[in-house]
């Protein structure tokens, strides 16, 4: 299958919020399989994003004036026109990134599981709640959610679509408009995807997107809107927090990781290897969730870093836009600077190479090997900076606390992943694991996949978190209405106020026995 079409890349950038597009300067964006410049897109500025986020906040009061059943609709039908075009859409995600195809059908079914998801929730989510009153009988409260007004979200380049729309579908059902910077690298993978949404109902001005520099078009968006959500590193998450406080807005953020597996004597080797494939090195390891560190007990050390160093020499790497080359190339020169120079810096202090450890121009500019390493310590790069490509580190471990310790002394706090010899054990272990998602016999996937938990980092790996109800209501104001009937405080007219005072005394002293009191 080719890249996108010339036609493709025309039609889209017209759906970009950035009047006479066309005369604008431009940057290019290129075929990450071969560097060949694909398209160009426009630079927006920070009068773009204002003017973006203006025409939103006039859209938005009508769309949040949709019922949430209404709302729904759209976002049904955009679950199943993404079904429909995900050839198309998985086309752009490897053009863009040099992803693979497996990689890339990862995005397509998450953004239709989060439509899904959201599109039946957020009506029943949504509905004022009555609560227990002050006074039962005296006091009736209700829980009303109100949407925050426009949500900013700056998103990455590692997945360009789910990060791009998945938070985004959530703030747009909770009855917020949405306005993107998509990362420079693929922002039309971020217009593919709203394209979408625009054919499924969505007002086109309730969901804008303005393509330009972080430090223009991102600044613009953190200090006009109502709420951030940022999916990025911990460095330019940590930035803006900052901005955000300044302006007491609310501010959501997945960032990094330097994400622990733990495997247990008793686990089956094969079978973890394998699946250590994916949690390494999906996305060419280019994910915040995925794998850098394997503790391993001692006793069957030695036998699975055999097995797991001849899965991975035997991983297929190449460019291609069908199914069964296992990992893709890089995004970009400076991702493969940053794992040759982890790689090389592990490697002139003392580690060993069991796998890959060299780039691959042959195969195109930005492909590096699939990586592992052993006798990796605290003064290599790679040890606990986070290195956001495939490269792994394998260390033994005397026992299980040992790993636990080991797992959790990082100040990052994202995902993990336990193997034991029974689901029990592993489900023990990943309590004690201080992660925001631990996963059980698997690496990433099915903590992230259960769009109805929440999921987000603990330390520096983030803030707030997506999937859930949290999810939908981090993007809403909360609003108590308590409505006092047939009494009030201040007692019947003519009563002396110590009488009242020894009424109610007795009956704030019943309340402590009402259930839920």
């Amino acid at each position: 299958m080719p890249a996108p079409s010339a036609a493709t890349f025309a039609r889209l950038a017209d759906l970009i919020a950035i009047p006479d597009a066309a005369s604008r300067p431009t940057r290019p964006v290129v075929e990450a399989f071969t560097g060949r410049e694909l398209t160009t897109v426009p630079v927006g500025t920070a009068e773009d994003a204002v003017a973006a986020i203006e025409r939103a906040r006039v859209a938005q009061r009508e769309w949040a004036k949709r019922s949430a059943d209404d709302r729904a609709r759209v976002f049904h039908r955009y679950r199943e026109l993404v079904l429909e075009n995900r050839d198309a859409l998985m086309d752009m995600a490897q053009a863009e990134t040099g992803k693979s195809r497996a990689a890339a059908l990862e995005e397509v079914l998450d953004i239709a599981m989060t439509a899904r998801y959201y599109a039946r929730l957020a009506p029943k989510a949504l509905k004022p709640k009555r609560v227990q009153g002050m006074l039962p009988g005296l006091t009736k409260t209700v829980v009303h959610h109100h949407p925050k007004g426009v949500v900013g979200v700056i998103s990455p380049w590692n997945y360009p679509m789910t990060l791009a729309v998945s938070d985004a579908i959530a703030a747009l059902m909770a009855g917020n408009a949405v306005v993107i910077k998509p990362d420079s690298q693929t922002p039309y993978c971020a217009l593919a995807c709203v394209d979408l949404m625009y054919q499924a109902g969505l007002p086109r001005e309730v969901f804008a997107v303005v393509p330009g520099p972080g430090s223009v078009v991102g600044t613009a968006i953190v200090e006009n809107t109502e709420y951030l959500m940022f999916t990025g590193s911990t460095a330019t998450g940590q930035l803006l927090a900052e901005q955000a406080g300044r302006r007491l807005i609310g501010f959501s953020a997945e960032l990094g990781g330097k994400n622990p597996m733990i495997v247990t004597k008793g686990a089956n080797l094969r079978e973890v290897a394998d699946a250590a494939v994916r949690a390494c090195y999906s996305n060419s390891g280019q994910l915040c969730i995925s794998i850098e560190r394997i503790y391993v007990e001692q006793p069957v050390a030695d036998e699975f870093t055999k097995l797991f160093g001849e899965r991975v020499r035997n991983m297929t790497l190449a460019p291609g836009y069908e199914f069964g080359i296992e990992m893709g190339s890089l995004v970009s020169e400076a991702q493969v600077k940053t794992v040759s120079g982890h790689v090389d810096d592990a490697v002139v202090k003392g580690a060993t190479v069991v796998a890959g450890g060299k780039a691959r121009p042959d195969l195109g500019p930005l492909f590096y090997e699939p990586t592992v390493l052993t006798g990796v310590t605290d003064e290599m790069e790679c040890a606990r900076n986070e290195t956001f490509g495939p490269l792994v580190s394998i260390y033994p471990v005397p026992d299980v606390n040992e790993a636990i310790r080991l797992a959790n002394d990082t100040e990052y706090g994202l995902n993990a992943s336990v193997w034991a010899g029974s689901k029990a054990e592993g489900e023990a272990i990943a309590a004690r694991v201080r992660a925001g998602t631990v996963n059980v016999d698997e690496g990433y996937a099915p903590a992230w996949g259960s769009t109805a938990a929440p999921m987000g980092g603990m330390g520096v790996s983030g803030v707030g978190r997506r999937h859930g109800p949290e999810g939908l209501l981090k993007y809403t104001e909360s609003q108590t209405i308590a409505t006092t009937r047939v009494l009030n405080l201040g007692g019947p007219r003519g009563l002396p106020p110590k009488v009242w005072a020894k009424v109610l005394a007795p009956f704030i002293k019943v309340l402590q026995y009402v259930p839920g009191r």
